[in-house]
Protein backbone atom coordinates (compact mmCIF):
# COMPACT_ATOMS: atom_id res chain seq x y z
CA UNK A 1 0.00 0.00 0.00
CA UNK A 2 2.77 2.62 0.95
CA UNK A 3 3.85 1.95 -2.53
CA UNK A 4 1.24 2.52 -4.46
CA UNK A 5 0.09 5.28 -2.14
CA UNK A 6 3.73 7.10 -2.95
CA UNK A 7 3.54 6.76 -6.79
CA UNK A 8 0.54 9.36 -6.61
CA UNK A 9 1.75 11.78 -4.55
CA UNK A 10 5.47 11.22 -2.43
CA UNK A 11 4.78 12.32 1.28
CA UNK A 12 7.00 12.23 4.00
CA UNK A 13 7.07 8.10 5.13
CA UNK A 14 6.60 8.72 8.88
CA UNK A 15 3.07 10.34 8.30
CA UNK A 16 2.29 8.13 5.19
CA UNK A 17 3.08 5.39 8.06
CA UNK A 18 0.85 6.72 10.61
CA UNK A 19 -1.89 7.21 8.01
CA UNK A 20 -1.58 3.48 6.81
CA UNK A 21 -1.74 2.26 10.86
CA UNK A 22 -5.08 3.32 10.72
CA UNK A 23 -6.29 0.79 7.85
CA UNK A 24 -7.54 -2.45 9.27
CA UNK A 25 -7.26 -5.94 7.46
CA UNK A 26 -10.68 -7.59 6.43
CA UNK A 27 -11.66 -10.62 4.46
CA UNK A 28 -14.65 -11.48 2.63
CA UNK A 29 -15.67 -14.73 0.65
CA UNK A 30 -16.95 -14.33 -2.91
CA UNK A 31 -20.29 -13.45 -3.60
CA UNK A 32 -20.41 -10.99 -0.63
CA UNK A 33 -22.36 -7.40 -1.25
CA UNK A 34 -20.29 -5.51 0.56
CA UNK A 35 -22.60 -2.30 -0.07
CA UNK A 36 -25.84 -2.22 -1.64
CA UNK A 37 -28.23 0.67 -3.45
CA UNK A 38 -29.60 2.74 -0.25
CA UNK A 39 -26.71 2.16 2.13
CA UNK A 40 -24.01 4.91 2.98
CA UNK A 41 -20.50 3.39 1.82
CA UNK A 42 -18.99 3.82 5.07
CA UNK A 43 -15.34 2.73 4.13
CA UNK A 44 -12.92 3.30 1.88
CA UNK A 45 -10.89 -0.29 0.76
CA UNK A 46 -7.42 -1.00 -0.52
CA UNK A 47 -7.24 -4.25 -2.47
CA UNK A 48 -5.27 -6.89 -1.21
CA UNK A 49 -6.42 -9.99 -2.84
CA UNK A 50 -9.38 -10.49 -5.15
CA UNK A 51 -11.66 -8.62 -7.53
CA UNK A 52 -15.03 -6.75 -6.75
CA UNK A 53 -17.28 -5.81 -8.96
CA UNK A 54 -19.58 -2.23 -8.51
CA UNK A 55 -22.85 -2.29 -10.58
CA UNK A 56 -26.35 -0.71 -10.75
CA UNK A 57 -29.43 -2.84 -11.93
CA UNK A 58 -32.01 -2.24 -14.52
CA UNK A 59 -34.98 -3.92 -15.35
CA UNK A 60 -33.50 -6.99 -12.99
CA UNK A 61 -30.49 -6.62 -15.48
CA UNK A 62 -26.63 -5.74 -14.33
CA UNK A 63 -24.84 -3.19 -15.75
CA UNK A 64 -21.17 -3.39 -14.49
CA UNK A 65 -19.22 0.27 -13.73
CA UNK A 66 -16.16 -0.83 -12.63
CA UNK A 67 -13.48 -3.86 -11.10
CA UNK A 68 -10.91 -3.48 -8.69
CA UNK A 69 -8.18 -5.87 -7.66
CA UNK A 70 -4.96 -5.46 -6.25
CA UNK A 71 -3.07 -3.23 -5.41
CA UNK A 72 -6.08 -0.20 -6.24
CA UNK A 73 -8.88 1.41 -4.01
CA UNK A 74 -12.31 -0.20 -3.99
CA UNK A 75 -15.79 0.87 -2.45
CA UNK A 76 -18.56 2.76 -3.98
CA UNK A 77 -16.67 6.15 -4.02
CA UNK A 78 -19.18 8.51 -4.22
CA UNK A 79 -20.62 7.53 -1.86
CA UNK A 80 -18.07 7.30 0.97
CA UNK A 81 -16.23 10.94 -0.06
CA UNK A 82 -20.21 12.49 -0.11
CA UNK A 83 -21.24 10.23 2.42
CA UNK A 84 -24.94 10.21 0.75
CA UNK A 85 -26.69 6.67 -0.05
CA UNK A 86 -25.27 4.93 -2.92
CA UNK A 87 -26.61 3.75 -5.94
CA UNK A 88 -24.52 0.80 -6.81
CA UNK A 89 -23.78 -2.44 -5.86
CA UNK A 90 -20.16 -3.36 -4.53
CA UNK A 91 -19.84 -7.25 -4.59
CA UNK A 92 -16.68 -9.31 -4.57
CA UNK A 93 -16.61 -11.61 -7.39
CA UNK A 94 -13.48 -13.87 -5.64
CA UNK A 95 -12.01 -14.58 -2.08
CA UNK A 96 -11.07 -10.80 -1.30
CA UNK A 97 -8.78 -9.50 1.06
CA UNK A 98 -8.62 -6.02 1.84
CA UNK A 99 -6.88 -2.99 4.31
CA UNK A 100 -9.70 -0.56 5.17
CA UNK A 101 -10.52 2.53 6.93
CA UNK A 102 -13.56 3.81 7.84
CA UNK A 103 -14.72 7.53 6.75
CA UNK A 104 -14.39 8.93 10.12
CA UNK A 105 -10.67 8.41 10.61
CA UNK A 106 -9.88 9.05 7.09
CA UNK A 107 -11.79 12.40 7.04
CA UNK A 108 -9.71 13.06 10.72
CA UNK A 109 -6.25 12.26 9.26
CA UNK A 110 -7.05 14.34 5.77
CA UNK A 111 -7.75 17.19 7.97
CA UNK A 112 -4.72 16.40 10.02
CA UNK A 113 -2.17 16.43 7.41
CA UNK A 114 -2.34 18.28 4.45
CA UNK A 115 -0.39 16.36 2.17
CA UNK A 116 -2.82 13.29 3.05
CA UNK A 117 -5.54 15.44 1.49
CA UNK A 118 -3.14 16.44 -1.88
CA UNK A 119 -2.58 12.91 -1.85
CA UNK A 120 -6.00 11.85 -2.32
CA UNK A 121 -6.95 15.32 -4.05
CA UNK A 122 -4.49 13.51 -6.97
CA UNK A 123 -5.87 9.90 -6.31
CA UNK A 124 -9.46 11.51 -7.13
CA UNK A 125 -8.01 13.50 -9.96
CA UNK A 126 -6.49 10.51 -11.83
CA UNK A 127 -9.79 8.13 -10.50
CA UNK A 128 -11.57 11.04 -12.77
CA UNK A 129 -9.59 11.04 -15.92
CA UNK A 130 -10.15 7.09 -15.64
CA UNK A 131 -13.87 7.89 -15.41
CA UNK A 132 -13.90 10.49 -18.49
CA UNK A 133 -11.70 7.78 -20.54
CA UNK A 134 -14.43 4.79 -20.05
CA UNK A 135 -17.09 7.56 -20.36
CA UNK A 136 -15.41 8.79 -24.09
CA UNK A 137 -14.77 5.23 -24.86
CA UNK A 138 -18.40 4.28 -23.93
CA UNK A 139 -19.78 7.10 -26.14
CA UNK A 140 -17.37 7.28 -29.31
CA UNK A 141 -16.14 3.50 -29.97
CA UNK A 142 -17.86 0.64 -31.85
CA UNK A 143 -18.29 -2.41 -30.04
CA UNK A 144 -15.20 -4.04 -31.66
CA UNK A 145 -13.22 -0.63 -30.82
CA UNK A 146 -14.23 -0.70 -27.03
CA UNK A 147 -13.35 -4.38 -26.71
CA UNK A 148 -9.88 -3.86 -28.69
CA UNK A 149 -9.10 -0.97 -26.61
CA UNK A 150 -10.11 -3.06 -23.29
CA UNK A 151 -7.75 -5.83 -24.60
CA UNK A 152 -4.90 -3.91 -25.25
CA UNK A 153 -5.11 -2.26 -21.80
CA UNK A 154 -6.13 -5.09 -19.16
CA UNK A 155 -5.39 -8.95 -21.22
CA UNK A 156 -4.99 -10.33 -17.86
CA UNK A 157 -8.42 -9.64 -16.67
CA UNK A 158 -9.69 -12.18 -19.55
CA UNK A 159 -9.02 -14.75 -17.53
CA UNK A 160 -10.28 -13.46 -14.25
CA UNK A 161 -13.56 -12.37 -15.05
CA UNK A 162 -16.29 -14.35 -16.77
CA UNK A 163 -17.25 -13.30 -20.03
CA UNK A 164 -20.73 -12.18 -19.14
CA UNK A 165 -19.21 -9.70 -16.29
CA UNK A 166 -16.95 -8.36 -19.00
CA UNK A 167 -19.05 -8.17 -21.79
CA UNK A 168 -21.60 -6.10 -19.21
CA UNK A 169 -18.70 -3.99 -18.54
CA UNK A 170 -17.93 -3.10 -22.21
CA UNK A 171 -21.45 -2.53 -22.92
CA UNK A 172 -21.51 -5.69 -25.55
CA UNK A 173 -24.02 -7.83 -25.66
CA UNK A 174 -22.74 -11.33 -24.54
CA UNK A 175 -22.97 -13.04 -28.20
CA UNK A 176 -20.94 -10.44 -30.01
CA UNK A 177 -19.06 -10.68 -27.21
CA UNK A 178 -18.28 -14.33 -27.67
CA UNK A 179 -17.79 -13.55 -31.46
CA UNK A 180 -15.22 -10.65 -30.63
CA UNK A 181 -13.61 -13.44 -28.26
CA UNK A 182 -13.18 -15.61 -31.26
CA UNK A 183 -12.06 -12.97 -33.51
CA UNK A 184 -9.87 -10.77 -32.36
CA UNK A 185 -6.25 -11.89 -30.83
CA UNK A 186 -5.66 -11.25 -26.73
Amino acid sequence: MKSFLSKIHKIDDQMLDTYISYWTPYKVPKKTTLTSPGQTERYIYFVLEGIQKSYYLNESKEHITFFAYAPSFSGVLESFFTQTPSRYYLETITDSAFLRIPYEKHEQLMQDYREIETLFRKATEQFLAGVIQRHHELMAFDIETRFKTFAKRSPHLFNMISQNDLASYLRIDSTNFSKLINKVHI
